[in-house]
Parts: structure tokens; sequence; C-alpha cells
């Protein structure tokens, strides 16, 4: 196997297991939506902002591609696996209520996310105009979330 075909594996695996993930805690906090388009709708704002990115590495990119998929795969994953921090906070007697550990939980992955996703660019040597892109594209989508979704 080729490194870049290891690479593009290692993404697929990294962005299903988000989105499995994701998808969860959605479908958890049901009780927050509407309805169900507005459930639908906000799992695929939250994944919009990951396509953009991964297409414009697709088609921007030479060599360079792969890596930096699969490096921005496992911030995504990581940052859906620390929204799980919503579940243990829930089972501890703290005084604060379901939907404020549900938005420290998404901020707190947001927080986690964006020091990974300024590491990849770095490291993968692509300049800051890929981070500050995926800043505008995180702005765009929580907004569209609060205004919205919600």
């Amino acid at each position: 196997m080729t490194p870049q075909n290891k690479d593009a594996a290692f993404a697929v695996l990294y962005f299903l297991l988000a989105t499995l993930i994701s998808a969860m805690f959605i479908a958890s906090n049901y009780w927050l939506y509407r309805n169900d388009n507005a459930m639908i709708l906000s799992g695929n704002i939250a994944g919009a902002k990951w396509l953009i990115q991964i297409v414009a590495a697709l088609f921007l990119l030479k060599e360079l591609k792969w890596i930096f998929i699969r490096r921005i795969g496992f911030v995504c994953f990581i940052g859906s696996v620390v929204l799980l921090v919503y579940y243990i906070l829930n089972f501890l007697p703290l005084p604060l209520g379901t939907f404020s550990i549900f938005i420290f939980s998404i901020g707190l992955s947001v927080l986690v996310m964006i020091g990974m996703y300024y590491n990849a660019v770095k490291k993968t040597g692509l300049s800051i105009a890929w981070f500050l892109g995926w800043i505008v594209c995180l702005a765009i989508a929580i907004l569209l979330q609060m205004f919205v979704v919600f």
C-alpha cells in the first residue's frame, strides 16, 4: 500500500467515525431541535465545513492532499470524541443544566479542533490561508446553527 493510499484509507476511517459519533450526539439531543428537518440540517451544516476543506484539498493540493486530508480527518474525529464529554458531565452532580452542558461540550470540541487544525496546516507546510479558510467556514457554520437551526 502506498503512503497516499494509506493516508486516504485513514482519512475515510476518521471521517466515517466522526460522522457516526456526531450523528449519535445530534440524535441523542433530539429535544433541542424543532423537528427532524432541523436536526438533519444541523448535521449537514456540521459536515459541510469539512466537505469544503476536503474538496479544496483535492483540487488545490498536489502531493500533499492525502496527508492533509488524513490530518484534518483526525481533527474531525477528535472533535467528535470530545463531544462525548457531554455524556460524562451529565452523570456528574454539577449545578449546570443539560443545555449548558451541551453548549460547553460543543465549545470545548470547537476549541480543541481549532488548535488541532492549525497544527495540521502547520505540519503539512500549508499557508495560513488554509487555517483562515476553515475558520471562516467554522464561523459560518456556527452562525447557521444559531440562527437557522435553533
